[in-house]
């Protein structure tokens, strides 16, 4: 459960990170004139990958025993794992704060959208994950539907018109089988048809490139 424990508690930096832009709206300069912390990260002269991993006592943000949409290998404070230290780091910039995540104002901004995370196990992490933090913000819980085909899996905030859709993709690119095998086409994207309609989409891949023989999907 360790490696799973680093993964959830990487999922908030990774949703800030990916949103952290569009939350830019309230930047202020000092008395002194000399620009804000806010304001080098509005003006693009910060780089949010530069800095350190701090402890935060107001994380974590939700309960993950509590919210229904997290599987339970990945939920480990359920299944017994006695400490919560590793659910209270952030990610801290060295110049410049990155903006806190507010759920109702998300739900706001993102009205009428459609978010999609493409990718692996993850993904499919950083999804349940970012359901989560909408849940427990939302005042009526029975108004966010799921929805599930062979490809994609949805959760839909009906009082704001948003999805948060997975899409589960190992390598991205497409599979095909040929006469010589089962062959990575790295040239061929099929699914990339169905991307286009989506207004936010979050890609990852890494996990399975490295793997042969019977490792390989």
């Amino acid at each position: 459960m360790g490696w799973f424990g680093v993964q959830s508690s990487s999922i908030l930096v990774a949703v800030s990170m990916i949103f952290s832009w569009m939350y830019l709206g309230n930047t202020t300069v000092n008395v002194h004139g000399k620009t804000s912390r806010n304001e080098m990260l509005k003006m693009g002269k910060c780089d949010i990958y530069e800095g350190s991993w701090v402890v935060d006592e107001t994380y974590p943000m939700y309960n993950s025993s509590s919210c229904p949409y997290i599987r339970k290998e990945f939920n480990c404070q359920k299944y017994g794992r006695p400490d919560q230290l590793y659910l209270q780091y952030r990610w801290q910039p060295r110049d410049c704060d990155l903006p806190g995540f507010d759920g109702k104002d998300f739900l706001r901004r993102f009205k009428g959208k459609k978010i999609m995370y493409v990718g692996d196990s993850l993904s499919l992490n950083h999804w349940q994950s970012m359901v989560c933090l909408l849940y427990v913000v939302v005042s009526d819980q029975s108004r966010i539907l799921r929805e599930t085909n062979d490809t994609i899996s949805t959760f839909v905030f009906q009082d704001y018109d948003l999805s948060v859709m997975l899409f589960h993709s190992q390598y991205l690119v497409d599979i095909e089988n040929e006469q010589n095998g089962r062959i990575l086409k790295l040239d061929s994207l099929k699914n990339g048809e169905i991307w286009k309609n989506i207004d936010i989409l979050v890609f990852n891949t890494w996990l399975w490139w490295y793997r042969t023989g019977p490792k390989q999907p």
